[in-house]
């Protein structure tokens, strides 16, 4: 009964929105904690958030060597200081993480009596911590021994064993734990922020939800299952600005991508893949590569490219002629650099969040998308980092097939021998300080800049917002708008300039002349015949 008011009385930490979060796993051994606590870890990662898990079963094996089940006897005296010892460590380095750039730690053990889960309460006070407890609860018999067999007997306590011989030894640590198991209990525990899962999803009980993050983590972990399945992804075939090297559009296969949309048909019928749905995005190119596979289909929107926005139809060396700033920024920080009026790759993984979701919930899919798209989904299960993933390799007629296993996720490769371009652009060795402005200066709309060395170039860690011209960059710039047009003007003002309705705009001479001045991109629409402008205020 002490206990029991201990734990109403304390609560789950402070009550500020944003303070960082210990998520504690609860349960038996093979119930899933690990697996769900790397899972979860993955997730929160890949959206944004600082998530790192510790497990006490390392610190353990790190301090001792695991022998046999008699070192988890509830009255080995010995050994219970030794694990309490390790669980403190963990602790210890779950306060630097959180205190650090850490912004959730997963805490994984079994945390199975009421007492150390007390103390962890009382760690997570003592620092300002959020709690949030997941307890996994198993008594499905078949799921207990199939964990047992794949994960615990292969692991790293049972190393060069008789694999008999650690099934047999496992089985008596899990009744040793059994003794002393305390259940997190609705009446006694009721003022814990928790949710218990049930016999691997079949049902779900949630307590006291305090903030943003723990709401996503109830959803997410809501919609994950166990069921063996397998996610194909490719790109679409190769399409006809592939051939030209520029980015974005809603162009048609071309001959190569046509055959290849065969070929994809073929290979996915040899592998009589049951249940099997196809995802594509909008963009007719993925309709056109998925017209071959004899199975039902859904478009999604979510699944449509990155939109680079201005730069949309352009090719690289034109991005980086006319729009100079934007080509180097972009290069200093592929994930988080927002193309002018158009998308981020961190956009893009807010805007995969449903999809990553329903794939979560799903069986069998083909998920035929984009090279950003793909490298995004790529990054989600292979637990790859945001620098990394704008730089993944995802090449054009070849099919990725990812199978989730205990504690990862397993791939495959098939290219399927139909010559396509080479779409990747490596990460730069040297991005943003070293980049300089196009070699000879041409406006699109005004001509020839005068030749005048006060234009700055780019400075390493430059931000959009915080340049400003020097005096002299500004008179030559002056005297431009003075001979030239009123587009000049307008762009320095802050104004953008649209066609009027009806008007067709090249996209190949889109310009702008903030790009001289180091500030955010304006959008300066020019039509390569006659213009009939007018303006409007800028949404800068």
């Amino acid at each position: 009964m002490a206990s029991a008011s201990k734990s109403t009385r304390k609560g789950c930490g402070p009550k500020h929105s944003n303070s960082p979060t210990i998520i504690v796993m609860v349960g038996l051994p093979a119930r899933g904690k690990t697996y769900i606590g790397k899972k979860l870890s993955r997730y929160l990662n890949w959206v944004g958030v600082n998530t790192k898990v510790f497990n006490v079963g390392q610190y353990r094996r790190e301090t001792v060597k695991f022998k046999s089940h008699d070192f988890f006897r509830t009255d080995n005296e010995e050994a219970m200081k030794i694990r309490k010892q390790c669980a403190m460590e963990a602790l210890k380095d779950v306060c630097k993480w959180l205190k650090g750039n850490g912004m959730i730690a997963v805490y994984d053990a079994t945390n199975t009596t009421r007492a150390r889960r007390n103390d962890i309460l009382d760690f997570a006070e003592e620092h300002c911590f959020r709690v949030f407890f997941v307890e996994s609860i198993c008594d499905d018999p078949t799921v207990v021994e199939q964990n047992v067999a794949e994960v615990k007997v292969n692991g790293p306590d049972y190393r060069d064993t008789d694999p008999d011989a650690a099934m047999e030894d496992f089985k008596l640590r899990i009744a040793h734990y059994k003794e002393s198991y305390e259940t997190i209990d609705p009446t006694i525990d009721d003022d814990l922020s928790y949710i218990k899962i049930i016999d691997v999803g079949r049902r779900f009980m949630v307590n006291r939800v305090a903030d943003h993050i723990q709401s996503r983590i109830v959803y997410y972990l809501m919609n994950i299952h166990i069921q063996p399945r397998s996610i194909y992804l490719c790109r679409h075939g190769e399409s006809e600005m592939n051939i030209k090297g520029r980015i974005g559009g809603d162009s048609s296969l071309s001959q190569n991508g046509r055959e290849f949309a065969v070929e994809l048909g073929t290979f996915i019928k040899k592998q009589d893949i049951k249940g099997l749905t196809v995802w594509t995005s909008e963009l007719k190119r993925t309709g056109e590569t998925a017209v071959h596979i004899g199975a039902p289909s859904e478009k999604w929107k979510a699944l449509n490219e990155i939109s680079a926005g201005v730069c949309e139809s352009m090719t690289y060396a034109e991005i980086q002629r006319n729009f100079p700033e934007e080509f180097a920024l972009r290069d200093q920080d592929k994930y988080h650099y927002r193309y002018p009026m158009g998308e981020s790759y961190h956009d893009l993984v807010t805007r995969l969040e449903p999809v990553i979701m329903e794939l979560e919930r799903s069986e069998n899919v083909l998920v035929i998308c984009h090279q950003a798209v793909m490298r995004c989904v790529l990054a989600y299960y292979l637990d790859e980092t945001s620098e990394q993933l704008p730089y993944l390799e995802c090449p054009l007629h070849t099919v990725m097939k990812l199978t989730p296993v205990a504690y990862g996720c397993k791939v495959e490769s098939f290219p399927l021998g139909i010559n396509a371009v080479d779409t990747h652009r490596p990460k730069p060795q040297d991005a943003g300080p070293s980049m300089i402005l196009v070699d000879d200066p041409v406006c699109d709309i005004c001509g020839p800049l005068e030749a005048e060395p006060s234009i700055p170039t780019i400075k390493p860690e430059i931000s959009r917002s915080s340049w400003r011209p020097t005096s002299a960059s500004t008179s030559q710039i002056e005297r431009l708008m003075q001979k030239r047009s009123n587009v000049a003007r307008a762009a320095l003002r802050d104004e953008v300039i649209y066609p009027r309705p009806g008007d067709v705009a090249s996209v190949n001479s889109l310009v702008t002349l903030a790009s001289f001045f180091r500030r955010p991109a304006t959008a300066v629409e020019h039509r390569e015949t006659e213009l009939n402008l007018e303006r409007r205020p800028s949404s800068d």
